[in-house]
């Protein structure tokens, strides 16, 4: 059958670089991290998915125990601490039953935010992607969408996000499900008995079918497969109407290749290529749906 997009394999990873290390951050911070964990941390495994210029460490405490820990300075970069700011208050809300990390402890003195939650015992997909790992993360995009529906937190509509404005886009994605917003493989951890998903500071309250769609260009530019096939193979793509669909992607398109023409921000080098490559594939996507 023939394909929408070619199989990518040397597409640009979600990886921004630039992660700050815990022996980076101010004494002040490490301190007050320390002393929320009630113990000593001797080791910190840095994470260098997403981006982001700062921490992502699962930190070894002295006692053996881990937690993972985010934090950022307004000067280093005011959109990372905003994120921080609304994940906190994202995961102060969700209900235990969402597969997300457990909220530990955060700060915030108006220039540095952080967060500290459970480390989750997983491991991001490999990329380009196994067979067998994209199944489970098909899988669990219905799993967030019957869970997720109706929202059990209260969040910002898509419908009304002026970044995705295009004709009809109010429409097409009024819904009540919770949205993650940024359903990727770098933010999201098979383990022993399911899956975790991480990094939420991006929620938003839409149609249940959207998580997916927002997540197939990102699978194809890693390996994953033409994203209309795996659409069409989908439960969720035969609850969603094909016009709302291409509105939905019309409006993907457009975010993310109007992006990807901004200038690059500080200590995010590959971020615009990584939006390019997105927006291409999504448009070829439409193209073809429209064909």
């Amino acid at each position: 059958m023939e394909t929408t997009t070619p199989t990518q394999t040397t597409a640009p990873l979600a990886v921004g670089g630039n992660r700050l290390r815990w022996g980076e951050l101010p004494g002040f911070v490490r301190e007050a991290i320390e002393d929320a964990c009630g113990d000593r941390v001797v080791a910190a495994d840095n994470r260098e998915g997403g981006f982001s210029p700062g921490l992502a460490s699962v930190l070894t405490l002295e006692s053996g125990a881990t937690v993972f820990a985010k934090a950022v300075s307004m000067a280093r970069n005011e959109f990372t601490v905003a994120a921080i700011r609304n994940e906190t208050r994202v995961l102060r809300t969700l209900p235990d039953t969402v597969p997300a990390p457990r909220l530990r402890w955060s700060y915030d003195d108006g220039e540095w935010a952080v967060l500290v939650t459970d480390a989750v015992d997983g491991h991001t997909p490999a990329q380009p992607w196994r067979r067998d790992e994209l199944v489970r993360f098909l899988d669990a995009a219905t799993v967030l969408a019957r869970s997720l529906t109706p929202s059990p937190i209260e969040a910002a509509k898509l419908a009304d996000d002026p970044e995705f404005y295009v004709e009809g886009w109010p429409e097409a994605t009024e819904g009540t499900a919770l949205l993650h917003g940024d359903l990727r493989a770098d933010n999201f951890l098979l383990t022993r008995n399911g899956f975790t998903v991480v990094d939420w500071p991006s929620v938003c309250v839409g149609q249940p079918w959207i998580d997916l769609l927002f997540a197939l260009p990102s699978i194809a530019m890693h390996g994953g497969g033409d994203p209309q096939e795996l659409w069409s193979a989908h439960a969720l793509s035969r609850e969603a109407d094909p016009d709302a669909v291409n509105v939905v992607l019309t409006g993907l398109a457009h975010f993310f290749l109007t992006r990807s023409l901004e200038p690059v921000p500080p200590l995010l080098p590959t971020i615009r290529q990584f939006q390019r490559t997105q927006g291409e594939i999504t448009a070829a996507w439409l193209a073809a749906r429209r064909r």
